[in-house]
């Protein structure tokens, strides 16, 4: 995410004064919560990148088991 969308607070303020919502879908503050949680995503996976993968930590896992799949095949 290297795109940097400016939050015009004066823009929103004054579409709040003329009726529109907040917090709805599409609402005022939708765009920044998008950016906000996309920020936030992506600080998490740099922190998890920095702290297990350059900290020398293998991947893992929680165990090995056998999948079974179970399907049916009609002609």
């Amino acid at each position: 995410m290297n795109e940097e969308v400016e939050f015009d607070f004066d823009e929103i303020l004054k579409e709040f004064r003329n009726g529109k919502k907040l917090t709805c879908k599409g609402g005022l503050l939708a765009p920044l919560i998008k950016q906000l949680t996309e920020a936030t995503l992506e600080a998490e996976v740099e922190s998890h990148i920095a702290n297990d993968v350059l900290g020398g930590k293998p991947n893992r896992y929680n165990g090995f088991n056998t999948k079974y799949f179970l399907y049916s095949i009609s002609l």
